[in-house]
C-alpha cells in the first residue's frame, strides 16, 4: 500500500502561468502555443498524448485558450486542468487557422519546442514562417528550476524506485532471466503506487552490461556475471531514474578496480556541482577522474562514452545536460543525473546513477550512492 505523495496544486500551476504570461508580454509576443507535451502539463495540468490532431493551448499575455478536436471535447472537459476558454475544431477544419485566429494581427507566436513538425508547417502556411519563433528557451527556462514541491515529488519517486531496486536485488539467482526481473520490477513499481508501473527498465547481465542501453534478446544470469539494473517510474508526472551495477559473488580484481573508479568519478561530479558552476565543468570533472587512472581520454574506451548526466523532471531527459560545451550555470532548484558510466568493451560496463538537486548551499543527493561492488545500497 502506497503512502500519500506531494502533488502540484492548481495554485502553483496558476503562478507558473502568470510568470509565463509576464514573459510573453516582456518579449512582445502574441502568445505561446503549447502542444500535447509535458509543457502543457506543467503550465495547465492537462495531460494528453500527442497524435496527428493538434490539441494544446495558446497562452497570451491576458488569457489561455485550449485548442481541442471537436470529438475530444467531452473527454477534455472531464480531465483536470486550469480553467480557460476551449476552442474546438472539426475534422474538416484547420487547427492552424484556429490558432492563428487567437494571435493578434502581425504578432509573433512562440512554439513549444516539442511540437511535431507537421504543426509547424501548417502554421507557417497560415501565419508565415517569419511570425513563428522557437519557444523552447522561453518555456524551458521556467521548467529548469524546480520548486520545493517538484523536488519533494521527485524525492518520493526516487525513494520508491530505490526500494524496488532492493527487492529486485533480493530475487536474483542463477538461471533467472532478465525478462523475469523486468516483469518483477514493473510489478513492484505498481505495488508501491507508481503511475503505470515502470516507465522503462534495463536489466543486463555479463558482457551485455557494456552496452549502455542494453542488449537485444533475453539474457540468463549465471554465477560470476556483472548485473546492471536501470529503471524508473513516475509520480504525479515526475520521473525517477536510478542505476545500480554490482556482482553477487566475490568480484574480480578488474571489476572491483573499475567500480571504484566509477564511484570516484561520480563523486567528482557531485563535488564539482556548485552554484554558478557551468554544466560542462561537471562532465570535465568526471573525465579527469577517469584519466587519472588511464581511462579515456575524451570519449575513448575503456572510458566514458557519453555525457555525464541529464536533467530530470516531467521528462526523463531534459535540461540541464551535463555535457561538454554546455555553459549553463547551476542554480538553485536544478535537478540532474550523475552517471559517468565506464565501458570496458567486450567485458562489462559499470553505471552508477544517482541524481542531484541544487540548493542555495550546494548539491544534495536524492539517493545515497552505492556502497561497494557487491553492496549496491548504502
Amino acid at each position: 500500500m502506497s503512502l500519500p505523495h506531494p502533488k502540484i496544486s492548481d495554485q502553483e500551476r496558476s503562478a507558473r502561468l502568470s510568470r509565463l504570461r509576464k514573459a510573453i508580454e516582456e518579449q512582445n509576443l502574441g502568445g505561446v502555443l503549447l502542444g500535447s507535451t509535458e509543457s502543457l502539463r506543467y503550465f495547465t495540468g492537462l495531460v494528453w498524448h500527442q497524435s496527428e490532431r493538434l490539441l494544446g493551448a495558446v497562452v497570451t499575455p491576458t488569457a489561455r485558450h485550449y485548442i481541442v478536436p471537436g470529438f475530444e471535447l467531452s473527454r477534455v472537459e472531464s480531465l483536470r486542468h486550469l480553467p480557460g476558454e476551449i476552442h474546438v475544431w472539426q475534422e474538416e477544419e484547420s487547427s492552424a487557422a484556429l490558432v492563428a485566429s487567437l494571435v493578434p494581427d502581425g504578432a509573433k507566436l512562440a512554439l513549444d519546442d516539442s511540437l511535431p513538425l507537421f504543426v509547424y508547417h501548417a502554421l507557417a502556411r497560415q501565419l508565415g514562417a517569419e511570425r513563428l519563433l522557437d519557444g523552447g528557451p522561453l518555456v524551458r527556462s521556467h521548467r529548469l528550476r524546480k520548486s520545493k514541491t517538484e523536488i519533494d515529488i521527485i524525492q518520493y519517486a526516487m525513494n520508491l524506485t530505490l526500494e524496488v531496486h532492493r527487492r529486485a536485488h533480493a530475487i536474483l539467482k542463477p538461471g533467472i532471466r532478465a525478462s523475469e526481473v523486468v516483469r518483477y520490477i514493473d510489478e513492484q513499481h505498481r505495488a508501491l503506487g507508481a503511475e503505470g508501473g515502470s516507465t522503462f527498465c534495463i536489466v543486463s547481465f555479463g558482457e551485455a552490461t557494456s552496452l549502455p542501453h542494453g542488449a537485444d534478446g533475453d539474457q540468463v544470469y549465471a554465477p560470476g556475471d556483472v548485473v546492471l539494473v536501470d529503471t524508473g517510474c513516475r509520480i504525479d508526472g515526475y520521473h525517477s531514474d536510478l542505476t545500480r551495477t554490482y556482482m553477487l559473488d566475490e568480484p574480480s580484481a578488474d571489476f572491483a578496480r573499475i567500480w571504484a573508479i566509477e564511484r570516484e568519478a561520480q563523486q567528482a561530479v557531485f563535488d564539482a556541482a556548485q552554484i554558478g558552476a557551468p554544466c560542462e565543468s561537471l562532465d570535465a570533472a568526471a573525465r579527469a577522474a577517469l584519466a587519472r587512472h588511464g581511462l579515456g581520454p575524451d570519449y575513448r574506451l575503456p572510458g566514458l562514452p557519453h555525457r555525464a548526466g541529464h536533467g530530470l523532471g516531467l521528462e526523463i531527459h531534459e535540461e540541464p545536460y551535463i555535457v561538454r560545451g554546455n555553459q549553463v550555470r547551476l542554480e538553485e532548484g536544478m535537478c540532474f543525473s550523475n552517471e559517468p558510466m565506464i565501458v570496458v568493451p567486450g567485458q562489462f560496463g559499470i553505471r552508477l546513477e544517482d541524481h542531484i538537486h541544487m540548493t542555495a548551499s550546494g548539491p544534495r543527493w536524492f539517493t545515497t550512492p552505492a556502497k561497494g561492488p557487491t553492496e549496491p545500497f548504502a
